[in-house]
């Protein structure tokens, strides 16, 4: 399920850019053009403050594995106690690791649709 998850949202991010290099090539004139390149550069800002928070997200979640983990050392309540507990930070992590290749995923489809608007505003 993991890997479906992945490959969605790599086809998601693709059909993205397919439609934004699509709606840009078949606009001629270059006003109309350059304005649904900023539009669409504006959408992009803002989706990559949205992976940038979760990147921060995630980094704090990484800490409190940290933390957690050198809790349940300290913490004796004898083995099905710690067995549960590292379950679930095992569980919170691979979320976790989830969680950042998706964004890497988004960012790195967010960088490609800025690289092709500058470039239709750029070019005539």
């Amino acid at each position: 399920m993991r890997l479906f998850a992945i490959i969605y949202r790599f086809i998601y991010n693709f059909a993205f850019l397919a439609m934004v290099y699509l709606s840009l090539n078949y606009i001629e004139k270059y006003h109309n053009r350059a304005v649904l390149a900023m539009l669409i550069l504006a959408y992009a800002g803002m989706r990559s403050v949205s992976v940038v928070r979760s990147f921060h997200f995630f980094t704090r979640i990484e800490r409190l594995e940290g933390e957690t983990r050198r809790m349940i050392g300290l913490v004796g309540e004898g083995p099905s106690g710690s067995a549960a507990r590292k379950q679930v930070i095992a569980d919170v992590s691979l979320l976790r690791r989830d969680g950042e290749i998706k964004s890497y995923i988004d960012l790195f489809f967010l960088a490609a649709v800025v690289i092709l608007c500058v470039a239709k505003i750029v070019t005539d």
